[in-house]
């Protein structure tokens, strides 16, 4: 088959459409004709030789993929070969066949087109998992889904809103009745976070988020922060935060080491998380998959959560696609098309 590989570290030049051993599906996997891929922050980062996939798991690019079911292996059971499916990955996405945990596997849902699906997998689970899982009772006996719990009638603040997480957190958190409040790089990305459903609009690039929130809220701040620039936003994010709320850091683009004010921390009694998808063990995943399934899907069914697509690109362009991402001009995903 044909996949995307990486000459050596560097930019997206380093990525080459190439030849390698086609994939087969072991015990528990699903093989998957790819016919979209999304590209994601992670796959810069393993590009540039900073983010390995985890060991055992394919070495190429890659982390959710749409497509059809070519085989299934020993032990699979509930799906039928040809079917339309999307799939969370470790890796491999950007490539024509996959294999893939089944516990990871999700159908393509009704009034989503197969290529669209692909967009949906990384940020559906990673909004979930991080927002919403374990609040209403989901799962029990483990503090291991216990996150930010975001309630109805609680203010969200999601970084990055016009990106492919944010576009998604917003969807997702006016479906649960939160009121949720977005940054963004400039009015154009403003201007779809507000057609998505966002209430308060906060361009990071002329006004300082701390004191706009506190503006917006009669300063109350944010119940729940979603964050995926890290360090740099620390500070101000736990000034941001309400009394009992809860940061999570699900990224790091403003950089890994910052400066926590314990005291600010204590009297406002809130909580910081920070996760990561990819190195989870597959039976987190599976049950973040099957909580995706239960109860984001019947949303996306529904027209209520949507995937928001800015850009699709031939599978050996992935180059221009990972030019395109690091540009920051988009609205939410860039997907690969593998047929």
């Amino acid at each position: 088959m044909k996949a995307i590989t990486i000459t050596e570290p560097g930019g997206p030049e380093v990525l080459t459409w190439s030849t390698v051993p086609d994939p087969v599906a072991g015990p528990g996997e699903v093989l998957i004709d790819v016919v979209a891929a999304g590209v994601n922050r992670a796959d810069i980062l393993q590009r540039q030789g900073f983010y390995d996939p985890p060991p055992g798991t394919s070495p190429y690019l890659g982390l959710e993929v749409s497509g059809h079911i070519a085989a299934l292996g020993s032990g699979v059971f509930g799906w039928e070969v040809g079917q339309p499916v999307c799939a969370l990955l470790a890796g491999g996405g950007y490539a024509e066949r996959v294999a893939v945990p089944a516990g990871q596997v999700l159908p393509v849902p009704d009034g989503v087109s197969v290529v669209e699906a692909a967009a949906l997998p990384e940020a559906t689970a990673t909004v979930w998992s991080n927002l919403f899982m374990g609040s209403g009772g989901t799962f029990t006996g483990s503090n291991l889904f216990m996150v930010a719990h975001v309630r109805p009638g609680e203010t969200v603040l999601i970084h990055g809103g016009a990106s492919g997480i944010g576009t998604t957190a917003i969807q997702l958190a006016k479906a649960i009745g939160a009121r949720v409040a977005v940054t963004a790089g400039s009015p154009r990305k403003l201007a779809r976070c507000a057609e998505l459903g966002a209430d308060i609009l906060i361009d990071y690039r002329a006004e300082d988020f701390v004191s706009a929130l506190h503006k917006a809220t009669d300063g109350a701040g944010a119940d729940v922060i979603l964050d995926i620039i890290g360090a740099k936003y620390l500070e101000r994010n736990v000034k941001a935060l309400a009394v009992n709320g809860r940061l999570a850091v699900i990224g790091l683009q403003g950089g890994v080491k910052g400066e926590l004010d314990l005291g600010a921390l204590l009297t406002k009694r809130a909580a910081i998380t920070a996760t990561s998808l990819r190195a989870r063990p597959l039976a987190e995943k599976a049950a973040i998959t099957a909580a995706v399934r239960e109860h984001v899907w019947p949303l996306t069914e529904a027209g209520r959560i949507r995937p928001v697509i800015d850009r699709t690109f031939p599978m050996s362009e992935a180059a221009a696609a990972h030019t395109a991402l690091e540009a920051g001009d988009h609205i939410g995903k860039l997907l690969l098309s593998g047929s």
